[in-house]
């Protein structure tokens, strides 16, 4: 029944937009099991004190000057698709205004690929540091989606509560990034608007583009870096078997997952540890933290394929 409801959303989509956001949520929830949320008083301790632990370690290792965000939430897939549904409408926001009539197949069309990616990564993602791109106010939230970390965790044969707190730490190393750099979101921000007024006006902004994926290189690199110095437990076997599990995934997720651009994300993780590791050795984690200073830090992408480039200009 699920596939139809989704299917039947997606048909129904309506609107004078090129995406009927309405219809996304509907049809991606219908085709997604929101999973248990059956929580104990227990459990729910234990995140707020994998949250509270790792904000410390991550402070003292980083040396860095940040709060966690107000919003932390233990969420079942449908209330992850619906706070990225809102993320997404607000990221499309701009071309949609742009567009003029929109045919209602290609309306259909539309909708139905939103739905599916919402869907597909509703089911995949563990955890999530939301910056709120583009949302009015300073707000920014931190999601754990517990029927995927619980369902993981079974798939590796790991204890849930470590495999949590692990989730833990490398989503509270993201906080802590935009929380060190209150600019990181707004040059952010600046960014996508750059990218997306151009391809408004018909043009690829190859350069915005580029410095977003340099920017994301970065976010994701010295993550990767704090998580390896802030984790208060040995974790090679739980890098080894996510690997092993993404390896052996079918040619369909293969697919879903190139398209969706996460094969991307995979080399900002690499290209960015790499960096940061280099910066880290070279000169001490604290060092590496000087990206976050201002926009004008930040590693070029000569600089992060060579990290000596960054240290002899910003010498931190």
């Amino acid at each position: 029944m699920g596939l139809y409801h989704s299917v039947r959303a997606v048909a129904g989509a309506s609107g004078d937009g090129p995406i009927d956001w309405t219809a996304v949520a509907e049809a991606a929830k219908s085709a997604t099991d929101p999973g248990d949320l059956d929580v104990s008083a227990t459990e729910r301790q234990g995140y707020a004190t994998d949250v509270r632990d790792a904000r410390d370690r991550v402070r003292e290792v980083g040396q860095l000057d940040f709060d966690l965000p107000e919003t932390v939430e233990i969420q079942h897939r449908h209330h992850w698709i619906d706070a990225n549904v809102a993320t997404f409408e607000r990221v499309m926001a701009p071309i949609e205004q742009q567009a003029e009539f929109i045919p209602g197949v290609a309306r259909v069309v539309n909708t139905g690929s939103m739905a599916f990616a919402l869907s597909f990564l509703g089911n995949n993602v563990l955890g999530q540091y939301d910056p709120l791109l583009l949302a009015d106010g300073d707000d920014h939230a931190l999601y754990f989606v517990r029927p995927n970390i619980r369902k993981v965790a079974d798939q590796l044969d790991v204890d849930h509560d470590r495999f949590r707190r692990w989730i833990a730490f490398h989503e509270v190393t993201h906080a802590a990034e935009f929380g060190a750099a209150p600019w990181l979101s707004d040059h952010m921000e600046e960014t996508m608007e750059e990218a997306i007024d151009r391809l408004t006006d018909g043009n690829l902004d190859r350069d915005s583009l580029g410095e977003l994926d340099t920017t994301m290189t970065a976010v994701e690199g010295y993550a990767e870096l704090l998580m390896d110095r802030a984790f208060d437990d040995e974790y090679d076997d739980l890098r080894r078997k996510v690997d092993e599990r993404r390896q052996g995934r079918g040619p369909v997720a293969e697919l879903v997952r190139r398209v969706l651009g996460l094969g991307m994300k995979r080399q900002q993780y690499e290209r960015g540890k790499a960096f940061f590791e280099a910066v880290a050795d070279e000169r001490g984690v604290a060092a590496a933290g000087r990206v976050w200073d201002s926009p004008e830090t930040l590693p070029t992408d000569d600089e992060i394929a060579t990290p000596s480039l960054w240290i002899e200009r910003v010498d931190p």
